[in-house]
């Protein structure tokens, strides 16, 4: 197995059985795919994966990469720890190629990691899904797309569907053709996306399962949507 990356806990074959007997469509998917083979990225704490997260938004993996390397450089290699990061000054996080948008996200990060409003790993283990994703959309930066990949990536729950990811829309209409397969995200896509929703009712509990499946959608069509290498 690659280094850093872990097996989910879950049983992905008997998710994939149990999504294929709810959605024969899905099973279709399932069968051309193959096997289910997510892997679990390494479980920083949230505030260190919530900070990659940050520097990572709106950037080219190498740029992201880059920057974010420069920063851990400057706190001496590791990731600092919260109250390090408040007390760094601004100089010291533009000089790694940090944006001043993203320094306040940073910083608002750190706070609310300090304050409690964002769990430690210990604690984001044993909480529930929802409100994981209020706790950590709270943070400027932030939102719940992000905070549903690391329920996905970094958590490992199995019954997640992010319905706002343009790469799922663009699976779901691949496999159901029931949506624009080229529109981007809108107001106007929001009662095809309760559609969307409202099949996913029948995947659960395995919808983080379902989903994996339908970035390979994207993937065998040579539309590649995921948000991970």
């Amino acid at each position: 197995m690659t280094a850093g990356l872990r097996p989910v806990r879950y049983d992905a074959d008997l998710a994939c059985r149990e999504l294929a007997e709810a959605d024969p469509k899905l099973g279709k998917l399932i069968e051309c795919a193959g096997p289910f083979t997510l892997r679990l990225q390494s479980q920083h704490s949230p505030f260190e994966s919530l900070l990659e997260s940050i520097i990572y938004q709106q950037l080219h993996g190498k740029a992201a990469a880059a920057i974010l390397k420069r920063l851990l450089e400057s706190f001496g290699e590791y990731h600092p720890a919260p109250e390090h990061l408040l007390a760094a000054p601004d100089d010291q996080l533009r000089a790694a190629g940090v944006s001043q948008s993203k320094v306040l996200a940073l910083r608002d990060l750190a706070a609310k990691t300090m304050d409690g409003t964002v769990p430690s790993l210990q604690r984001i283990r044993r909480m529930p899904d929802d409100e994981i994703v209020a706790r950590l959309s709270a943070v400027r930066g932030i939102g719940k797309w992000t905070a549903e990949m690391m329920l996905i990536f970094r958590l490992g729950r199995p019954d997640v569907f992010p319905v706002t990811d343009y790469g799922i829309r663009k699976g779901f209409a691949l496999t159901f053709d029931r949506l624009p397969k080229s529109k981007p995200f809108d107001a106007s896509m929001l009662a095809d996306m309760k559609k969307m929703a409202r099949r996913a009712e029948k995947w659960r509990p395995w919808r983080s399962v379902a989903t994996w499946y339908l970035w390979r959608a994207c993937d065998l069509a040579g539309k590649s949507s995921t948000p991970f290498e």
